[in-house]
């Protein structure tokens, strides 16, 4: 898989999607792999994808997706694309729960 390339950049316009899932622990590792290969196989081809970033929940209960895409309405075109909704169909299934969210970055801080 290729590495994906995420700059959170405050004012840049960039649509971020926060979507945690909530797993049965003997099924996050099959929702992150389901995930991967949605995102290289559909995700990362669809007009204005930046990145998508797979996280798994060290309590074994949650997998969340930090997704960047160029606008709302690109994102939004993603929903309505039938090969997406395949696997965003799929990603529910396993899920006990799913919660995804839109946001826009307004400040981010470092050490140092």
């Amino acid at each position: 898989m290729e590495a994906a390339t995420t700059r959170i950049v405050p004012g840049s316009g960039v649509c971020t999607l926060i979507n945690v899932f909530t797993v049965a622990p003997e099924r996050q590792a099959e929702l992150m792999k389901l995930l991967e290969e949605a995102t290289e196989e559909v995700m990362r081809h669809q007009p204005g994808f930046i990145s998508a970033n797979i996280h798994r929940g060290l309590d074994g209960n949650r997998v969340a997706n930090y997704a960047q895409w160029a606008s709302r309405e690109h994102f939004e075109a993603m929903l309505r694309d039938p090969t997406a909704q395949v696997h965003m169909r799929a990603a529910a299934a396993l899920a006990e729960k799913f919660e995804p969210h839109l946001y826009e970055v307004v400040s981010t801080h470092a050490h140092g």
